[in-house]
């Protein structure tokens, strides 16, 4: 915030489960007061049933840089899903997008046989894909039913870029301790400001059991403690857990895999302001 104030930018989120509308308190998203303080993008427009991929996620990135860029504003892009930022700064295989049609119906097929036979079966038609993870599993599946060529195919393809813009990267970390304290206060706090009725009017929704935002940290122990199988204390406690576990593997993440210009533990340091002036020049 104070970054984008001082340098006149633009807020565009890098958060997977911040652009989901239902569930702002849970998901951390920014107030409505600093979304009024400093111009904010791709926050809270998606519905549950709607799929936000990292290839939509980039496309999206790269028209509002260029929008800020046209308004002579910077771009100050926030946000934890690594996969995003690397996407925006790297490039990634140019692996095509899918029909909505094809989608419904691998998902279709996936939940009508099951995860162990719907991988059997997958396997035999695409020996070369190795991963197992459900999410990827069906995009792979997607992919291989549209195109008619298996993701490793697209994935040994030369990275593509949606923007080209040379990038200052910022990367907090925390002293271990004091990271989870912040973990377990964080979700303390989310219980007392509203998190409950986000979850109770997200599940009112139906939303498809493949949803990404079903995923955000802190949802199925609240849809527990809705269903009452288990405690308050209960949801709490496993919720900071999960939380924590996260975080941790966050910060593995991106000390192995994000190219940080500059790491610190102290966000408001007038250094950090410096270093993006002279940047900017």
């Amino acid at each position: 915030m104070r970054l984008a104030k001082e340098l006149g930018g633009v807020v565009i989120n890098a958060d997977s489960m911040q652009v989901y509308r239902d569930v702002p308190t849970l998901t951390a998203r920014p107030s409505a007061g600093e979304e009024q303080a400093v111009p904010h993008c791709l926050y809270g427009f998606l519905e549950p049933e709607e799929n936000c991929s990292v290839f939509k996620w980039a496309q999206l990135a790269a028209a509002q840089m260029r929008r800020a860029w046209q308004e002579n504003k910077v771009p100050v892009i926030v946000g934890g899903t690594g996969f995003y930022l690397q996407t925006l700064i790297k490039g990634i295989s140019p692996v095509p997008q899918v029909k909505e049609d094809t989608r419904a119906e691998i998902r279709r097929k996936f939940e009508q046989q099951g995860y162990e036979a719907f991988l059997k079966d997958f396997q035999q038609k695409d020996p070369s894909f190795a991963l197992t993870d459900p999410q990827r599993l069906l995009r792979a599946a997607e992919v291989l039913e549209e195109t008619g060529k298996s993701m490793t195919y697209w994935q040994s393809l030369p990275f593509q870029k949606e923007i080209e813009a040379d990038y200052l990267c910022f990367l907090t970390d925390l002293p271990r301790e004091k990271l989870y304290d912040r973990c377990n206060k964080r979700f303390e706090k989310m219980m007392q400001n509203g998190a409950i009725e986000e979850v109770r009017t997200l599940l009112a929704k139906n939303p498809p059991a493949d949803s990404l935002i079903l995923k955000a940290v802190g949802i199925s122990e609240i849809r527990a403690l809705l269903n009452r199988e288990i405690t308050r204390e209960q949801a709490i406690s496993h919720a900071c857990q999960m939380t924590r576990n996260y975080a941790k593997r966050q910060l593995t993440w991106f000390k192995h895999r994000f190219h940080a210009d500059i790491m610190t533990a102290d966000a408001k340091s007038p250094y950090l302001l410096t270093k993006a002036l002279r940047f900017l020049g």
